[in-house]
């Protein structure tokens, strides 16, 4: 019986996609909706997904208001931006900043588009690998946006600002920043080019466990390019359940509570679309499903389902195993290779807080105490530039919703911010930016709430972020309206006229976390001589070097899961000095010393014994290499008598 049901509403789905003209003039192509700006245009092409689905793989193509489809000749944070408007950006950096930018494509997504990166420093002052280094990544899940123009505004603002902000300048010359835009470009391709959305990847996924892949995504059944709520009568003769009346805070309908007990209910309301496979839900199988946030190798847990006992963790979207997805392990594996990363943020959106580990535990039973002070610093100092009002740990912090308990919690599985500290050994956040309902009690009534989100709307935003309900004929309900907060511009991500604001607080924070990167510098290399047996000579050579960063050159942590080496002083010289049967040049004990690790403001120190035969000046280089702090070099002379 499902699949007859199934095989009507694929039909159904379908041919939803081509709606009666009169409706397109109405909703997308014309009249009402056709000569404001304001609103989602409706063309007529279509956006084809790839991978075997139960579902449609094409959507009609949408061009929504304050989306930037071609490289304009600015780059502003008045609009959002797609994947190849950013990535035309990324290369007129490059180009117009050869010294300082650099772009390449790390990997190529699940539909084969390309991942690109770049790297911001000053070239003439060694190469990114030899600095400390930060991460900064955007657009991991699919339709939170908001984080991929936050990245590119702080690679604006660090380039538009180099050579006349000191401490800007300081940084890149002296530090490796590198930027990942769009880690899913596939997601946000589909999110900004139709009206559908998603969690992350568009790999076809079965969310509701019948077998079947994407069968059941939204359906945009008044063809106005978005996927708005929609609100109807009970019918009579069927077990339509209402649950809504209107809000009485707002003296215009337009939005709605939940009936409280023994009130009497209005309204049924669910999502815009149909029930393709006939299960009874609507809209519960769309495009895609696993989560790129919950598919890293720590602490990760098989999807519900795949659990043999019934008894243990599960966690939905984690993908067949760690690391199945590309666009997780493409990071993780550059960042493997790249071990001078010392900060890092993969940023999302929804709550808003600066988002860290621990994901299943309270911070104080697993963290060193000294890396959690540090993140607890991190945490006030992200308060202080972004003010989100709330910052801390997955687990109870976020998990907890506010509970005073301190072993309160709710974990989840195979997090970023897990893998960061405990596999990594990195100051690793997840932050989460913007939060639908951020502009406080504007109606005085000591609770912020979606009335408070409506004041905002009309009285700063121009109504743009509400679509006004209006009545049109579904296939199913008969006569019903849409409309509610915008999805896409309001409910997920800020509506462009607060778009710079969260961006750029954002992108200062993850500014001034870059400047905490460790830095090294040499304070002496001292040569004392020593005795003399025969032609050879014994020189003393001490190397001390500072830290002069505000982060240690490794985390604790780092050092347990040695993710990276102690740091080292190590002695060079020509080749020519240092062989054959009589050298001219001999470090006694060793030419590399290791020094372990030092915290800011201290100073390490290496000392080497080498001996000189003959009377001539030999030439020596001293190299300080760190794993996370960067390589010093400096020349030094011996010998001559």
């Amino acid at each position: 019986m499902r699949n007859a049901l199934f095989g009507v509403g694929f039909f159904m789905a379908a041919s939803a996609l081509f709606l009666p003209s009169d409706l397109l003039a109405q909703r997308g192509m014309g009249g009402r909706f056709g000569q404001n700006q304001d609103v989602e245009r409706v063309i007529p092409e279509t956006y084809k997904l790839k991978g075997f689905r139960h579902g449609v793989n094409f959507f009609p193509q949408v061009q929504h208001p304050g989306v930037e489809y071609e490289a304009g000749e600015t780059l502003t944070f008045d609009r959002y931006h797609t994947a190849e408007v950013m990535y035309e950006w990324l290369y007129r950096w490059e180009k117009q900043y050869p010294n300082l930018v650099k772009v390449w494509e790390e990997d190529r997504s699940f539909e084969g588009r390309p991942i690109l990166m770049t790297v911001i420093t000053n070239k003439d002052t060694g190469a990114p690998t030899d600095k400390a280094a930060a991460y900064f990544e955007g657009g991991r899940h699919s339709g939170e946006v908001t984080s991929s123009e936050s990245v590119m505004w702080l690679m604006k603002h660090i380039l538009d600002n180099y050579g006349t902000d000191a401490e800007i300048t300081h940084l890149v010359d002296t530090r490796a920043l590198y930027f990942r835009p769009q880690n899913n470009p596939d997601g946000g391709g589909m999110y900004l080019n139709t009206a559908q959305s998603n969690r992350s990847t568009n790999r076809p996924y079965d969310n509701d466990g019948d077998g079947l892949l994407d069968e059941d995504p939204p359906e945009d059944l008044n063809g106005d390019g978005i996927i708005l709520q929609v609100r109807y009568r009970p019918r009579p003769g069927t077990d339509d359940r209402a649950t809504m009346v209107a809000d009485e805070l707002d003296p215009t309908g337009r939005i709605m509570r939940r009936a409280r007990p023994g009130e009497e209910a209005e309204w049924v309301v669910t999502s815009e679309g149909i029930d393709n496979d006939g299960d009874g839900r609507v809209n519960e199988d769309g495009i895609g499903g696993l989560d790129l946030h919950r598919n890293y190798a720590e602490n990760w847990r098989p999807m519900p389902g795949r659990e043999a006992t019934g008894r243990g963790y599960t966690q939905g979207g984690a993908g067949e195993y760690p690391l199945s997805e590309i666009e997780t392990r493409s990071v993780v594996v550059w960042l493997l290779e790249n071990p001078n990363v010392s900060v890092a943020n993969s940023m999302d959106t929804r709550v808003p807080m600066h988002l860290r580990p621990p994901s299943t535990s309270p911070g104080h039973e697993r963290m060193y105490p000294e890396d959690l002070a540090l993140y607890e610093y991190f945490d006030s100092l992200g308060l202080s530039i972004t003010d989100y009002g709330r910052a801390g740990d997955v687990f109870h912090d976020y998990g907890a919703r506010g509970s005073d308990d301190p072993m309160a919690g709710r974990p989840l599985f195979g997090h970023g911010p897990d893998w960061g500290y405990w596999y990594y050994g990195s100051i690793w956040y997840g932050d989460e930016l913007w939060g639908g309902v951020s502009w406080g009690d504007l109606n005085g009534d000591g609770d912020v709430t979606q009335h408070d989100a409506l004041i905002w709307d009309d009285q700063e935003n121009g109504g743009r972020a509400f679509t006004e309900w209006a009545s049109f004929h579904h296939p199913v309900y008969g006569e019903a309206e849409s409309g509610g907060f915008h999805p896409k511009f309001y409910s997920q991500n800020p509506p462009i006229a607060a778009l710079d604001e969260w961006a750029a607080k954002q992108a200062l924070f993850n500014l001034a976390m870059a400047k905490h990167l460790p830095l090294l510098e040499m304070e002496d290399v001292r040569i004392q001589k020593g005795e003399t047996e025969g032609d050879r000579t014994t020189y003393e050579v001490e190397v001390s070097w500072k830290n002069t960063g505000g982060l240690p050159t490794a985390l604790r942590q780092a050092r347990l899961v040695k993710v990276v080496r102690e740091d080292r002083a190590v002695l060079e010289f020509d080749r020519e000095l240092t062989t054959g049967d009589e050298p001219r040049v001999r470090v006694v004990g060793g030419a590399s010393a290791d020094s372990g690790w030092i915290d800011p403001g201290e100073t390490a120190s290496a000392t080497f014994e080498v001996q000189v035969r003959g009377s001539a000046v030999v030439e020596g280089t001293v190299r300080v290499l760190s794993t996370r702090g960067g390589v010093l070099t400096q020349t030094f002379s011996m010998g001559g008598g």
